[in-house]
Protein backbone atom coordinates (compact mmCIF):
# COMPACT_ATOMS: atom_id res chain seq x y z
CA UNK A 1 0.00 0.00 0.00
CA UNK A 2 1.40 3.41 -0.91
CA UNK A 3 0.97 6.63 1.01
CA UNK A 4 1.54 9.14 -1.77
CA UNK A 5 1.52 9.60 -5.51
CA UNK A 6 4.57 8.42 -7.37
CA UNK A 7 5.50 10.79 -10.21
CA UNK A 8 6.40 9.38 -13.56
CA UNK A 9 9.97 9.55 -14.90
CA UNK A 10 11.07 12.45 -17.03
CA UNK A 11 12.14 11.84 -20.59
CA UNK A 12 15.73 11.45 -19.48
CA UNK A 13 14.78 8.70 -17.03
CA UNK A 14 15.18 10.95 -14.00
CA UNK A 15 12.01 11.23 -11.90
CA UNK A 16 10.24 14.55 -11.68
CA UNK A 17 9.37 16.28 -8.43
CA UNK A 18 6.03 15.12 -7.02
CA UNK A 19 3.06 17.46 -6.91
CA UNK A 20 2.41 16.64 -3.24
CA UNK A 21 5.78 15.75 -1.66
CA UNK A 22 4.35 15.87 1.84
CA UNK A 23 2.14 12.86 1.07
CA UNK A 24 5.05 10.58 0.17
CA UNK A 25 6.11 7.94 2.65
CA UNK A 26 9.80 8.11 3.62
CA UNK A 27 10.50 4.97 1.58
CA UNK A 28 8.84 6.52 -1.48
CA UNK A 29 10.81 9.72 -1.08
CA UNK A 30 14.09 7.83 -0.68
CA UNK A 31 13.29 5.79 -3.79
CA UNK A 32 12.91 9.00 -5.79
CA UNK A 33 16.25 10.29 -4.59
CA UNK A 34 17.88 6.92 -5.28
CA UNK A 35 16.50 7.16 -8.83
CA UNK A 36 18.12 10.56 -9.33
CA UNK A 37 15.73 13.26 -8.14
CA UNK A 38 17.81 16.12 -6.70
CA UNK A 39 15.88 18.63 -4.60
CA UNK A 40 15.87 20.20 -1.15
CA UNK A 41 13.68 18.06 1.09
CA UNK A 42 11.76 20.70 3.07
CA UNK A 43 8.07 19.78 2.84
CA UNK A 44 8.67 16.10 2.06
CA UNK A 45 7.03 13.20 3.95
CA UNK A 46 4.96 15.11 6.48
CA UNK A 47 5.16 13.66 9.96
CA UNK A 48 8.57 12.01 9.55
CA UNK A 49 11.92 13.17 10.86
CA UNK A 50 14.52 14.45 8.45
CA UNK A 51 18.19 14.12 9.31
CA UNK A 52 21.63 15.59 8.73
CA UNK A 53 24.59 13.33 7.97
CA UNK A 54 28.25 13.26 8.85
CA UNK A 55 30.24 10.25 7.66
CA UNK A 56 33.86 9.80 8.72
CA UNK A 57 36.46 7.05 8.91
CA UNK A 58 36.30 4.95 12.08
CA UNK A 59 39.52 6.52 13.33
CA UNK A 60 37.73 9.90 13.45
CA UNK A 61 34.41 8.65 14.79
CA UNK A 62 35.06 9.10 18.52
CA UNK A 63 35.98 12.75 18.03
CA UNK A 64 32.72 13.31 16.10
CA UNK A 65 30.70 11.53 18.78
CA UNK A 66 32.33 13.62 21.51
CA UNK A 67 31.78 16.80 19.49
CA UNK A 68 28.09 15.92 19.20
CA UNK A 69 27.84 15.15 22.91
CA UNK A 70 29.39 18.51 23.80
CA UNK A 71 27.23 20.43 21.30
CA UNK A 72 23.83 18.69 21.51
CA UNK A 73 21.82 21.71 20.36
CA UNK A 74 23.56 21.72 16.97
CA UNK A 75 24.34 17.99 16.77
CA UNK A 76 21.46 15.94 18.23
CA UNK A 77 22.28 12.29 17.47
CA UNK A 78 19.36 10.20 16.20
CA UNK A 79 21.46 7.17 15.28
CA UNK A 80 24.88 5.87 14.31
CA UNK A 81 25.72 3.28 11.66
CA UNK A 82 28.78 1.23 12.53
CA UNK A 83 31.75 1.01 10.18
CA UNK A 84 30.63 -0.22 6.77
CA UNK A 85 26.91 -0.33 7.64
CA UNK A 86 24.62 1.22 5.06
CA UNK A 87 21.16 0.86 6.60
CA UNK A 88 19.28 0.68 9.90
CA UNK A 89 15.78 0.90 11.33
CA UNK A 90 15.89 4.64 10.62
CA UNK A 91 15.83 3.91 6.87
CA UNK A 92 14.44 0.38 6.62
CA UNK A 93 15.29 -1.14 3.26
CA UNK A 94 17.26 1.96 2.35
CA UNK A 95 20.91 2.67 1.63
CA UNK A 96 22.77 5.60 3.17
CA UNK A 97 24.99 5.73 0.06
CA UNK A 98 22.16 6.52 -2.36
CA UNK A 99 19.05 7.73 -0.51
CA UNK A 100 19.96 11.40 0.04
CA UNK A 101 19.37 13.76 -2.91
CA UNK A 102 22.90 15.19 -2.82
CA UNK A 103 26.01 14.73 -0.67
CA UNK A 104 29.16 16.70 0.06
CA UNK A 105 32.66 15.19 0.05
CA UNK A 106 35.53 16.93 1.85
CA UNK A 107 39.22 16.15 1.63
CA UNK A 108 41.47 17.94 4.12
CA UNK A 109 38.55 20.24 4.90
CA UNK A 110 38.00 21.28 1.28
CA UNK A 111 34.77 20.52 -0.56
CA UNK A 112 35.89 18.45 -3.54
CA UNK A 113 32.63 16.95 -4.81
CA UNK A 114 28.85 17.11 -4.44
CA UNK A 115 27.72 13.71 -5.78
CA UNK A 116 24.22 12.27 -5.84
CA UNK A 117 25.50 8.92 -4.56
CA UNK A 118 28.56 7.72 -2.68
CA UNK A 119 29.49 4.71 -4.79
CA UNK A 120 32.80 6.21 -5.88
CA UNK A 121 33.97 7.17 -2.38
CA UNK A 122 32.43 4.57 -0.07
CA UNK A 123 34.79 2.62 2.18
CA UNK A 124 34.14 -0.18 4.64
CA UNK A 125 35.65 1.81 7.52
CA UNK A 126 33.14 4.67 7.24
CA UNK A 127 30.90 5.43 10.23
CA UNK A 128 27.66 7.37 9.65
CA UNK A 129 26.20 9.81 12.17
CA UNK A 130 22.51 10.60 11.64
CA UNK A 131 21.68 13.92 13.31
CA UNK A 132 18.37 15.68 13.94
CA UNK A 133 17.24 18.39 11.50
CA UNK A 134 15.04 21.45 12.01
CA UNK A 135 12.98 20.52 8.94
CA UNK A 136 11.32 18.03 11.28
CA UNK A 137 9.58 20.71 13.33
CA UNK A 138 8.42 22.75 10.35
CA UNK A 139 5.24 20.70 9.99
CA UNK A 140 4.40 21.55 13.60
CA UNK A 141 5.02 25.24 12.90
CA UNK A 142 2.71 25.16 9.91
CA UNK A 143 0.06 23.24 11.85
CA UNK A 144 0.27 26.05 14.40
CA UNK A 145 -0.32 28.57 11.58
CA UNK A 146 3.25 29.88 11.84
CA UNK A 147 4.45 30.56 8.27
CA UNK A 148 7.69 28.99 7.02
CA UNK A 149 9.05 31.39 4.43
CA UNK A 150 11.42 29.15 2.52
CA UNK A 151 8.72 26.53 1.94
CA UNK A 152 6.24 29.17 0.84
CA UNK A 153 8.85 30.68 -1.50
CA UNK A 154 10.04 27.32 -2.85
CA UNK A 155 13.70 27.75 -1.89
CA UNK A 156 16.19 26.13 0.44
CA UNK A 157 16.40 27.40 4.02
CA UNK A 158 19.11 30.07 4.55
CA UNK A 159 21.97 29.02 6.86
CA UNK A 160 24.75 31.13 8.35
CA UNK A 161 28.05 30.67 10.14
CA UNK A 162 28.04 32.58 13.43
CA UNK A 163 30.63 34.10 15.73
CA UNK A 164 29.81 31.50 18.40
CA UNK A 165 32.39 28.77 18.74
CA UNK A 166 31.27 25.22 19.46
CA UNK A 167 32.86 23.29 22.31
CA UNK A 168 35.85 21.51 20.73
CA UNK A 169 36.38 17.77 20.97
CA UNK A 170 39.64 16.08 20.05
CA UNK A 171 40.45 17.12 16.50
CA UNK A 172 37.01 18.70 15.93
CA UNK A 173 36.35 22.42 16.36
CA UNK A 174 34.37 25.05 14.52
CA UNK A 175 31.62 27.68 14.59
CA UNK A 176 27.95 27.23 15.31
CA UNK A 177 25.87 27.30 12.12
CA UNK A 178 22.26 28.47 12.32
CA UNK A 179 19.21 28.29 10.08
CA UNK A 180 17.03 31.40 9.84
CA UNK A 181 13.28 31.74 9.45
CA UNK A 182 11.57 35.16 9.41
CA UNK A 183 8.60 34.89 11.77
CA UNK A 184 5.78 37.45 12.16
CA UNK A 185 6.49 39.41 15.33
CA UNK A 186 3.16 38.40 16.85
CA UNK A 187 4.01 34.71 16.39
CA UNK A 188 7.60 34.54 17.63
CA UNK A 189 6.48 33.29 21.03
CA UNK A 190 4.44 30.56 19.29
CA UNK A 191 7.47 29.53 17.22
CA UNK A 192 9.62 29.29 20.35
CA UNK A 193 6.96 27.30 22.21
CA UNK A 194 6.33 24.86 19.36
CA UNK A 195 9.97 24.15 18.50
CA UNK A 196 11.04 23.83 22.14
CA UNK A 197 9.04 20.59 22.24
CA UNK A 198 11.47 19.02 19.73
CA UNK A 199 14.92 18.99 21.42
CA UNK A 200 16.04 16.00 19.33
CA UNK A 201 15.78 18.15 16.19
CA UNK A 202 17.47 21.32 17.53
CA UNK A 203 14.59 22.49 19.74
CA UNK A 204 14.03 26.14 20.61
CA UNK A 205 15.85 28.96 18.79
CA UNK A 206 19.32 30.00 19.90
CA UNK A 207 18.69 33.65 19.02
CA UNK A 208 15.84 35.98 18.12
CA UNK A 209 16.29 39.34 16.42
CA UNK A 210 19.50 41.25 15.63
CA UNK A 211 21.63 39.07 13.30
CA UNK A 212 24.74 41.14 14.03
CA UNK A 213 24.75 39.69 17.55
CA UNK A 214 25.64 36.39 15.87
CA UNK A 215 28.18 38.03 13.58
CA UNK A 216 25.83 37.84 10.58
CA UNK A 217 26.19 40.99 8.50
CA UNK A 218 23.76 40.39 5.64
CA UNK A 219 20.70 38.11 5.75
CA UNK A 220 20.50 38.24 1.95
CA UNK A 221 23.84 36.40 1.68
CA UNK A 222 23.61 33.06 3.51
CA UNK A 223 26.67 30.84 3.76
CA UNK A 224 24.56 27.82 2.81
CA UNK A 225 21.11 27.47 1.23
CA UNK A 226 19.21 30.31 -0.39
CA UNK A 227 18.16 33.80 0.65
CA UNK A 228 14.49 34.31 1.49
CA UNK A 229 12.36 37.38 1.11
CA UNK A 230 11.85 38.88 4.55
CA UNK A 231 8.42 40.45 4.83
CA UNK A 232 7.72 43.62 6.76
CA UNK A 233 6.66 42.93 10.32
CA UNK A 234 8.69 39.73 10.64
CA UNK A 235 11.60 39.01 12.98
CA UNK A 236 14.60 36.83 12.02
CA UNK A 237 14.66 33.76 14.26
CA UNK A 238 17.71 31.49 14.36
CA UNK A 239 17.91 27.80 15.19
CA UNK A 240 21.03 25.66 15.65
CA UNK A 241 21.73 23.83 12.39
CA UNK A 242 23.04 20.38 11.55
CA UNK A 243 25.46 21.85 9.01
CA UNK A 244 27.55 22.77 12.08
CA UNK A 245 29.59 19.52 11.86
CA UNK A 246 30.46 20.31 8.25
CA UNK A 247 31.68 23.75 9.29
CA UNK A 248 33.83 21.94 11.87
CA UNK A 249 35.15 19.69 9.10
CA UNK A 250 36.13 22.77 7.08
CA UNK A 251 37.99 24.20 10.07
CA UNK A 252 39.50 20.97 11.43
CA UNK A 253 40.50 19.54 8.03
CA UNK A 254 40.22 15.74 8.47
CA UNK A 255 41.55 13.73 5.53
CA UNK A 256 38.03 12.61 4.54
CA UNK A 257 34.51 13.51 5.62
CA UNK A 258 31.14 13.22 3.91
CA UNK A 259 27.91 15.10 4.64
CA UNK A 260 24.56 15.92 3.09
CA UNK A 261 24.34 18.91 0.79
CA UNK A 262 22.71 21.65 2.89
CA UNK A 263 18.93 21.29 2.73
CA UNK A 264 19.15 17.88 1.03
CA UNK A 265 18.36 15.63 3.97
CA UNK A 266 17.91 11.96 4.78
CA UNK A 267 14.19 11.31 5.31
CA UNK A 268 13.93 8.73 8.06
CA UNK A 269 11.20 6.32 9.14
CA UNK A 270 11.17 7.96 12.58
CA UNK A 271 7.94 9.81 13.26
CA UNK A 272 8.21 13.39 14.49
CA UNK A 273 5.65 12.56 17.15
CA UNK A 274 8.20 10.21 18.73
CA UNK A 275 10.53 13.18 19.17
CA UNK A 276 7.96 15.54 20.69
CA UNK A 277 8.02 16.23 24.39
CA UNK A 278 4.64 15.90 26.17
Amino acid sequence: MTHGTQPGPAASGTPTAPAAPGRLSPAEARALFRAGLVTPTAGYSDGYAQANLLIVPKAQAFDVLLFAQRNPKACPVLGVLDAGETSSELLAGGDIRTDVPRYTVYEDGVLVDSPTDLGAVWREDLVTFILGCSFSFEAALREGDVPVAHIEQGVNVPMFRTNRACAPAGSMSGPLVVSMRPIPASQVADAVRITSRYPAVHGAPVHVGDPEALGIEDLSRPDFGDPVQIAAGTVPVFWACGVTPQAAVMQSKPALAIGHAPGHMLITDLKNSALQLP
